[in-house]
């Protein structure tokens, strides 16, 4: 196994433990982190079958290389909790500049999501 390979699988580790945060802190991206993981193990074919086999992040994967967008249910439940994390993080700490800076990071996360949910435009003549 070359340096490049262990570089490689120890960062696709690190940015596998980066998604699994975004899991359960609503500001925190997942997808990017899936997505760059996987990148990282494409030298290692065997964890990444091994990787690609788990349904959640095979369909992070799918969707982004088809460019389908997010399935409704996705979006519906990742807005559901960013909002009511957020809220709860709000009444917790009840700071005017607390409640401005969550509201806008909330906005931000929510028209981010809407985006992606959307599927992209496929232009025919380019494929």
């Amino acid at each position: 196994m070359t340096l490049k390979s262990i570089l490689l699988t120890g960062a696709g580790y690190v940015l596998m433990a980066m998604a699994a945060i975004g899991l359960f802190l609503p500001i925190w991206p997942t997808t990017p982190f899936v997505l760059l993981a996987v990148a990282c193990f494409s030298g290692n074919p065997k964890l990444q079958s091994r990787l690609l086999r788990i349904r959640f992040i095979r369909e992070h994967v799918d969707n982004y290389r088809s460019r389908t967008g997010l399935p409704k249910r996705n979006v519906i439940v990742s807005l559901v909790f960013l909002w009511v994390f957020l809220f709860l993080s709000m009444a917790l700490s009840r700071q005017l500049w607390a409640i401005l800076l969550l509201t806008a990071v909330g906005a931000a996360v929510t028209t981010h999501l809407l985006v992606m949910a959307k599927p992209k435009a496929r232009n025919e003549g380019n494929q």
